[in-house]
């Protein structure tokens, strides 16, 4: 009830604060008012109702109170429950600044519950000067928005609050903060209560689209009254707005769209369900718990509706009575399932749940016939119920990130398209792909095995795509991928496929392969066929050869086979000039590649077409293989290439006319060889290159015709050993010519100088050719360890400009970088290296800011970071107090440069900026940012902190840590975390569906939900830590960690190792920017990366032996992660000691657990790496047995307690881990002590008889003491090292300090010893055992390392092996459902169903045991009333494994019998209704009916 505002009276009439009414200090005369004026019809009636946009207040109501707040409701369990505080103490005070209108500020004290209300008296005595002036209010500036406090909020509580989600913790003093300026994260304005631009200032072009974000509106502007029935789109997003007028709502009589998003709204506005004609309705990222009162039922033709990021836990039941709704959005909210009414929504076409606590999916979604998407992204979904499949019109399912271990259900729908599961919890695909399925992605699954079930009734796969990368696969099922014959699309990278099938060739319209990171030793030669083919990915693989058949394809553009080990690349059948093919091939000529004869002039010009690749091939990554010179002659066929990338092979000289073929390139990358010179014939005609990578080579000097390569850009010939004199241009390359020139890298260098030419002084008219004055464009230089004269000019420094002149050593460490500039024309990453740092000796900073890609980055943000970083870092450094830490001032310097690098990049410095180009350089500020990683090292102790993906890993003995963390939007902390901060997280990655990363500098407008608060990690260096690698995304996205160690352990120099890193990266597929930092800690203790292992004395064997062992081709492992690693010792001879390993129960393992082959890789891949470390020498493997020599005793004992630990750790199959034989077993104070292949070991030493292996060319032992030794092995249990006495000898001498040395114990390696005593030994002594066929009894000892000691209390010896214990255990559930499911086809089969007995009515009859009349339709014989269970085998937990596989043997036969006698029961029934024989359904149904021979 209102007053009548016509009615006379004395007392003034109030308005409700902040309402824009008629106030004629902001009205013109020819504004028109909000709608027609109408009298009213009783002036005299005290209850006349004014229109909403009167904005008059109703009688009694109180003038202040709040429809919204914003006080986070997230930390409240539920409406109107009080959130719980920590013991602050009720006299503490925290300060808040509050600013006036003309930018001055006051402070006040108040605790965490004084409210606005309590607050506005202080400050009309502080802010109000003049007390005539019009009301004001306290107004909230944050996020983009501006809005005015409602009295009941708690303005240091806001701030507190705000504070925590930025970063800040309460060592930070949070309660002083809030006094300093805070503007980057919020502002407290006091000011007149007038929000908004002025009405004037507002003018609108159209009136159909209406966008007013952000605009700081309390009520809808005036001018839209007039024009309100032809708006058809209205965004009010980002306003502080309450309420829409209810007279205005109803007169957008054609409004369809209405946007409500981030305004902080608890409540729907009221007048939102009077919008009939509303379609659209945007919600999105408000703090609504409940949609009860909303009324949105009565909108008739509302069909989407996005309720995204807001705090519901429940939907009311009137959404069953939404008909027309087709798009539902309730992702980034609080469910925990999806609510019954959702399922109600039969019109339901669009359904995303995604971002919820959903555990488990209704049964009675396969009520939504009409569903054509769902998305259910960052659940913890399990199981895709069974009523999925009546989902009959879906065609998208997004379930990535749960826990599904089954998609079967849905891969048959019939009009499904796209099936997105990745990063779930399957182990195998068995399925059946409905008719229309054309992309599936189970990429990040243990997949073990892939079996396609023929589809319905033999219609082909539509299937185009198709991702199971990052699975467990050994191999690939030769009929399941025949059957994908529409297939275009396959990844198969990070598996451990060791070949492909030769139905790959059958797959003809594949364009895109992509097998990388797996164990191919060769492709198929069918792969020849694919002429549709364009991209092969197989890089880091075993393949020693490419196949001759691939020339053959004709559409093929790249080529990726990158670390592999292949030598050669044969052409076509037929031998050729290569020599004459190449010059006539350089004038358009063709040649025959098929005669059997030399080609001569004469058949070169006879017209024969070149190989189909010579003309499609224009990418080719042949990097870290054993390419020679002698195997480059092929590439000369290849006249279209634009990118070639040769690094790291064993090419030591460039044939002459190496560059006659190649002059469409435009990157050319030679990196790592041996090369000590560039051929300068047909050079200067490669006019189009733009890439020349040459560092890590043996070049002297650079020829003079580089310098005609005028669009050269990027240039690295660092880490040579270039010694010229730079001035001498008319014979020797200098830079100056190259005036397009971005990136220079000279770094590594040592013996060039840089000086100007003392000859030419005197010429002014002379360019000074020692400078950098031409090259203009330059952005990074890099000079490091490069003599610069006194004289020479280099150039400065910039936002624009990196120069790297130092020395690269820091404090006695060496350290090297490589970046990259990308596809980006400025820098976007940026390193710090300050050695001595605050005058310290024992301490230094190695850090790098940016982003490597160059969407949202900016070099000023960059360049201020790098220039500020150590200042502020010493203050906070400073400032610690006695019992505060490192971490507190890493992390309070992190934040504290985001807040000076908002004051620097908002700074006008004195100029006053128009409106409109204040507005630009916000949005352009607000949208960028940078990840930063700083590495602190003080003494031997090094602190880490990094936000955003930025990381460092350590090498320890080989071994990657991880010392950072990656800040990835998908971890499911960093989800609850940007979720408390009322951000949200969208299927794709992104925070707000905007930004890739959680954590980083900058995006200010996306600030508290992404900030810069870093992780801190503090690392304890050791003797056995070699160097630390620091980099961003673009290396890390490509390289795994362990891969990057291995490749950077095998150089001596950290700066080579550093661009080995850069440019394995790009061999990869790093496009952006890439940066790289390798720091060389191991020299803090004054030891190299290599092993000294001591070898065994004088060998035994005759010297002829020995030669004729040399002589002999040795035969290498060809794997190329192992051959990354350091080269394998000799093999020993003379006083060894041996080892034999054998895993427990594999026999039963390889018949019953799938997961066995990919265990078996995951097993022998890490045998032979811990060999290269420990200096062992693989002498042959039996099966899974391996017997290995080790010419130290300590040695092999180091393998094998590292063996035993790191088997723990491994990513074994699922299959495995839910068996008994390797689930998880803990001892009794928590500890891991088994996991996975349980590997019993034993070790003895002695002097054998040694001779090579006249097959395999390896050495080989013989001899009794080699029996002794495998006897010792047979005596050991799964998870033990069984040792010998002599053996234990060695370990009491010098391990132990418990007993004499022997003979041996001075040539044991000092860093075996160092190792073993880190780890720590057990000892168990057994006594004397009489071993099997020797006649002198050993006494043994078992030995485990001490982490693993609770082993002992296993059971010692085991009991003879079962298959129960190999395979995946029983679940009595699962065979339930298989009983239940036999019955129904049975009952079925007999033209019967089941239904459940008739619901009786308690009666007197009933009730006395008489039975009522059934229904006349129960009485039909289709009709069975029973519980199918009462039909089922008895079988429960306490069954045993026996009497369960009878019953699944029963099951599967009577299964198998229904199923066949159903579909004679179709074939009868279709032949009945035809009148005839139907040969081609009988042979299909035969086909399918016929048993399978085992």
């Amino acid at each position: 009830m209102f007053s009548n505002p016509f009615l006379p009276s004395n007392q003034s009439r109030r308005l409700a604060p902040g309402q824009v009414v008629f106030d004629g200090r902001k009205i013109s005369p020819k504004a028109r008012p909000p709608g027609p004026y109408q009298s009213p019809p009783d002036t005299d009636s005290p209850s006349w109702t004014a229109p909403e946009s009167w904005a008059v207040e109703k009688e009694g109501e109180d003038a202040v109170a709040a429809a919204y707040s914003s006080s986070d409701e997230s930390a409240r369990g539920k409406t109107g429950r009080k959130r719980k505080r920590r013991p602050l103490g009720g006299k503490m005070l925290y300060k808040v600044r509050i600013y006036r209108a003309n930018n001055s500020y006051h402070v006040v004290s108040c605790d965490l519950n004084v409210t606005v209300a309590q607050l506005t008296p202080q400050l009309n005595k502080k802010l109000l000067l003049d007390p005539d002036v019009e009301p004001h209010r306290l107004h909230l500036k944050e996020r983009g928005r501006e809005r005015v406090l409602a009295p009941t909020e708690k303005p240091a509580d806001i701030v507190r609050r705000r504070l925590e989600q930025a970063g800040y913790d309460v060592a930070d003093g949070l309660d002083l903060l809030g006094a300093d300026d805070i503007q980057f994260l919020l502002k407290f304005v006091y000011k007149s209560n007038v929000l908004g631009p002025p009405e004037e200032e507002m003018q609108f072009d159209t009136f159909d689209l209406i966008d007013l974000t952000s605009r700081s509106l309390k009520a809808v502007p005036v001018a839209l009254y007039a024009h309100a029935e032809a708006i058809v789109s209205l965004n009010l997003s980002r306003n502080p707005m309450l309420e829409i007028p209810l007279d205005f709502i109803q007169s957008c009589t054609t409004l369809r769209e209405l946007r409500l998003s981030h305004m902080a709204l608890k409540k729907v506005p009221q007048s939102v369900r009077h919008c009939r004609t509303l379609q659209w309705l945007d919600l999105s990222c408000n703090r609504i718990a409940d949609l009860e009162d909303a009324g949105l039922d009565r909108i008739p033709q509302l069909r989407h509706l996005k309720l995204q990021n807001n705090r519901m836990e429940n939907l009311p039941i009137y959404f069953a009575h939404l008909r027309e709704l087709r798009d539902l959005n309730i992702s980034n909210n609080k469910f925990k399932r999806i609510v019954p009414v959702v399922c109600e929504i039969t019109s339901l076409v669009d359904l995303d749940a995604s971002f919820n606590s959903i555990s488990e999916l209704p049964e009675e979604l396969g009520q939504l016939a009409k569903l054509n998407t769902l998305t259910i992204v960052g659940n913890d979904v399990s199981k895709i119920p069974e009523q999925c499949a009546n989902l009959k019109n879906l065609r998208v399912l997004d379930c990535r990130r749960n826990h599904v271990t089954d998609i079967s259900v849905v891969c048959r729908l019939p009009k499904i398209e796209q099936l997105l599961a990745d990063h779930n919890s399957m182990h195998a695909l068995d399925v059946s792909f409905g008719p229309t399925l054309k992309q599936l992605d189970a990429s990040h699954n243990d997949i073990t095995q892939l079996n396609l079930v023929p589809g319905p009734m033999g219609l082909p796969y539509a299937l185009t795509t198709l991702n199971l990368s990052y699975a467990k696969l050994s191999t690939l099922d030769d009929l399941a991928l025949a059957q994908l014959t529409a297939l275009e699309v396959l990844y198969i990278d990070h598996n451990s496929i060791r070949s492909l099938p030769e139905s790959l060739g059958g797959l003809s319209r594949l364009k895109h392969l992509s097998c990388s990171n797996n164990h191919l030793f060769t492709l198929p030669s069918s792969i020849g066929r694919l002429q549709w083919l364009e991209t092969l990915e197989a890089h880091n693989n075993d393949l020693s050869e490419l196949p001759m058949s691939l020339w053959n394809c004709s559409s093929l553009q790249v080529i990726n086979v990158t670390s592999n080990v292949i030598s050669t690349w044969n052409l076509p059948p037929g031998s050729i000039d290569l020599e004459v093919t190449a010059s006539h091939a350089l004038w358009g000529s063709t040649v025959s590649l098929l005669s059997d004869r030399k080609a001569s002039n004469s058949s070169i010009t006879s017209g024969t077409a070149l190989p189909a690749l010579a003309s499609s091939l224009e990418k080719l990554y042949v990097g870290e293989n054993s390419l020679t010179a002698d195997s480059l002659h092929p590439l000369a066929l290849l006249k279209e290439l634009r990118v070639l990338n040769l690094s790291f092979n064993n090419i030591q000289q460039l044939p002459s006319s190496f560059f006659r073929n190649l002059t469409q390139l435009r990157e050319l990358y030679l990196s790592g060889n041996t090369i000590s010179a560039i051929p300068t014939e047909n050079l200067q005609h490669m006019t189009r290159l733009e890439v020349l990578f040459l560092n890590g080579n043996k070049l002297q000097t650079l020829p003079r015709e580089i310098s005609k390569l005028t669009n050269l850009s990027v240039m690295d010939v660092g880490s040579n050993v270039l010694k010229y004199n730079i001035n001498n241009w008319e014979f020797d390359w200098n830079w100056n010519f190259n005036t397009n020139l971005r990136y220079l890298n000279l770094s590594g260098n040592k013996r060039l100088e840089i000086k100007p030419d003392m000859n030419h002084r005197q010429s002014r008219n002379q360019q000074q050719l020692s400078d950098f004055a031409s090259l203009t464009q330059l952005r990074i230089l890099g000079l490091m360890d490069v003599t610069i004269g006194m004289q020479t000019n280099i150039p400065d420094e910039s936002e624009d400009r990196r120069v790297r002149t130092s020395m690269a050593e820091v404090n006695g460490m060496a350290y090297g970088i490589a970046d990259t500039l990308g596809m980006t024309e400025h820098l976007t990453m940026i390193d710090l290296v300050q050695p001595h740092f605050r005058g310290m000796h024992n301490e230094a900073v190695f850090a790098m800011f940016g982003r490597a890609s160059h969407i949202a980055s900016n070099n000023r943000l960059t360049k201020f970071l790098h220039d500020n970083f150590l200042r502020v870092f010493t203050e906070e450094l400073d400032k610690l107090q006695p019992k505060e830490r490192v971490d507190d001032a890493m992390r309070r310097s992190f934040l504290k440069l985001n807040k000076l690098l908002h004051d620097h990049l908002y700074s006008t410095s004195g100029r006053k900026m128009s409106h409109v180009s204040a507005s630009i350089t916000q949005t352009i500020h607000d949208k960028i940012g940078a990840s930063g990683i700083v590495l602190y090292l003080v003494e031997r102790t090094l602190f880490v902190a990094n936000a955003g993906n930025a990381l460092a890993v350590i090498s320890n003995q080989g071994i990657a840590k991880l010392v950072s963390r990656k800040h990835d939007p998908f971890d499911r902390q960093e989800t609850a975390r940007i979720r408390a901060a009322e951000g949200w997280v969208s299927p794709k990655g992104t925070v707000n569906d905007e930004i890739d990363v959680s954590r980083s500098f900058g995006f200010y407008y996306l600030l508290p939900v992404v900030n810069p608060r870093p992780d801190v990690y503090t690392y304890q260096l050791s003797e056995t830590d070699e160097f630390v690698i620091v980099g961003n995304r673009g290396l890390w996205d490509y390289v795994s960690y362990q891969t990057a160690v291995d490749i950077a352990r095998k150089e001596r120099d950290p700066m080579i190792a550093a661009q080995k890193l850069r440019d394995f990266a790009i061999c990869y597929g790093a496009e952006g920017t890439t940066m790289i930092m390798v720091i060389k800690v191991s020299d803090l203790f004054n030891r190299g990366l290599p092993r000294d292992l001591q070898l065994s004395p004088e060998p035994v064997i005759p010297e002829e032996v020995i030669q004729s062992l040399a002589k002999r081709k040795r035969k290498e492992i060809i794997n190329r992660d192992i051959s990354r690693l350091d080269d394998e010792v000799a093999p020993p001879t003379g006083h060894v000691a041996l080892v034999f390993t054998d895993i427990r129960n594999s026999t039963h393992l390889w018949e019953v657990n799938p997961g066995m082959q990919s265990a078996m890789v995951l097993h022998n891949n890490l045998l032979r790496r811990l060999l290269r470390f420990c200096g062992g020498y693989e002498v042959k493997t039996e099966g899974d047995a391996f017997m290995c020599s080790f010419p130290t005793t300590l040695a092999g004992l180091w393998w094998c307690m590292s063996v035993q630990t790191q088997l723990l750790s491994l990513s074994w199959p699922l299959e495995l881990l839910e068996c008994e034989d390797g689930k998880e077993i803990r001892d009794p104070e928590g500890r891991l002590i088994a996991r996975g292949l349980s590997l019993r070991m034993g070790i003895h030493c002695g002097q054998p008889v040694c001779e090579p292996d006249p097959v395999t060319g390896r050495m080989d032992y013989f001899g009794p003491m080699v029996n002794r030794a495998a006897r010792v092995n047979a005596v050991a249990a799964g998870g033990q090292i069984m040792c010998s006495a002599d053996v234990i000898k060695e370990i009491h001498a010098r391990i132990l300090d418990m007993g004499p040395e022997t003979e041996h114990s001075f040539l044991q390696p000092q860093n075996a010893v160092d190792a073993i005593r880190r780890m720590g030994v057990k000892v168990f002594p057994i006594g004397e055992i009489k071993l099997k066929g020797l006649e002198v009894p050993e006494t043994l000892s078992i030995l485990y390392p001490s982490e693993l000691a609770g082993r002992q209390n296993l059971e010692a010896f085991e009991t003879a092996p079962t298959a129960s214990g190999s395979r995946v255990q029983f679940s009595v559930e699962q065979m339930r459902e298989l009983g239940l499911l036999c019955v129904r086809l049975e009952t079925l089969a007999n033209s019967r169903v089941f239904r459940p007995l008739p619901t009786r009515k308690a009666s007197i009859a009933s009730m006395t045991g008489q039975q009522t009349s059934p229904d006349p339709a129960s009485e039909s014989s289709l009709v069975v009333f029973d519980d199918p269970s009462l039909y089922l085998p008895v079988m429960d937990e306490t069954s045993s494994d026996a009497h369960l596989t009878t019953v699944l043997h029963s099951l599967s036969l009577r299964i198998d019998n229904a199923l066949t006698k159903l579909a004679f029961m179709q074939m009868t029934s279709i032949e009945a209704k035809t009148g005839k024989p139907d040969c081609d359904l009988r042979e299909k149904i035969f086909e399918l009916c016929r048993p399978v021979p085992l």
